[in-house]
C-alpha cells in the first residue's frame, strides 16, 4: 500500500535542506511526500520542482498554503491560482474564510493543523468540503510538543475535532507537518497513534493516509488537466 506524508515543510530555495530531508524520508521507507514551501511564494520554481522530481524511489508532489486572516486578503490572493497545478491550502481562523474555501473549487485543502484553528472547524465546513471533493486536514505534530501542558490541552482538541470529523464522515487526512526532520515517523506509526489515542479505527485512519491523500492527488491533476483541454 501506498502511504503518504501530506505535508513536508522545507525552504524551497534551499536545495541542500530539501535533499537532506528526502533521503531521510527514504531511510524511512516513505515513498510519497508533499512538498510544501515555508517561503511566501505562488508557484514552485521550475528549476527546483525539476531537481526534486527526480528523486529515486519516493513520489514527489508540492502544495502551498495560504494562511489567510481576512475574507478580502482571501479574495485578493486566491485569484492568482486560477490555473495552479499544484495542491492548494488554506489556513485561517476567520469562519468566513473558512466557509468560502469550502465552496472554492480552487482550493484542495483548508488545513486545522494549527492548535489555535482546529477549535474553529464546524459542521457546515465539513458539509461544505464534502459537497466539493476538497479535505480538511489535522496534524500530529501539536501532540508531540515537549511540554506536557500545552500537549495535553492540543490532544484534547485534536481528540475533539478528530472525534467531530470522524462522526460526520468528512473527507479528511492526517498529515505529520515536523519541522525538524527527526520527528518524522513513518505513516504506518502514525496510523498507530490515530488508532490507540484518538479511537479512530485503523480502516478508517489507513484511508487519511492512503486512499484520501491519492484521491487528493489525483482531483488536482483533473482539475489542472481539464483547464487546457
Amino acid at each position: 500500500m501506498s502511504y503518504f506524508e501530506s505535508r513536508l515543510p522545507v525552504d524551497i530555495n534551499n536545495i541542500d535542506e530539501i535533499e537532506d530531508k528526502l533521503k531521510f524520508c527514504k531511510e524511512l521507507g516513505i515513498k510519497n511526500i508533499i512538498l510544501e514551501p515555508t517561503n511566501e511564494i505562488y508557484k514552485i520554481p521550475s528549476d527546483i520542482r525539476d531537481k526534486v522530481e527526480k528523486t529515486k524511489n519516493i513520489n514527489i508532489y508540492f502544495r502551498i498554503n495560504l494562511k489567510l486572516k481576512t475574507i478580502e486578503e482571501f479574495r485578493k490572493k486566491v485569484i492568482k491560482f486560477n490555473n495552479f497545478q499544484d495542491i492548494l491550502s488554506i489556513e485561517s481562523l476567520n469562519r468566513e474564510v473558512q466557509l468560502n474555501c469550502s465552496k472554492d473549487s480552487r482550493i484542495d485543502i483548508i488545513s486545522f493543523s494549527d492548535p489555535d484553528i482546529i477549535k474553529t472547524l464546524t459542521p457546515g465546513v465539513i458539509s461544505l468540503t464534502k459537497q466539493n471533493n476538497s479535505f480538511i486536514e489535522f496534524s500530529l505534530a501539536p501532540i508531540m510538543v515537549n511540554n506536557k501542558t500545552i500537549q495535553s490541552k492540543n490532544f484534547r482538541n485534536l481528540y475533539k475535532f478528530a472525534q467531530l470529523a470522524l462522526r460526520s464522515k468528512a473527507n479528511y487526512i492526517f498529515s505529520g507537518n515536523f519541522m525538524n526532520m527527526y520527528d518524522y515517523r513513518h505513516p504506518r506509526a502514525l496510523i498507530s497513534v490515530c488508532h490507540s489515542l484518538l479511537e479512530i479505527p485503523i480502516g478508517t485512519a489507513k484511508r487519511a493516509y492512503i486512499t484520501n491523500p491519492k484521491m487528493l492527488i489525483e482531483k488536482t491533476k483533473f482539475r489542472h488537466n481539464n483547464k487546457f483541454k
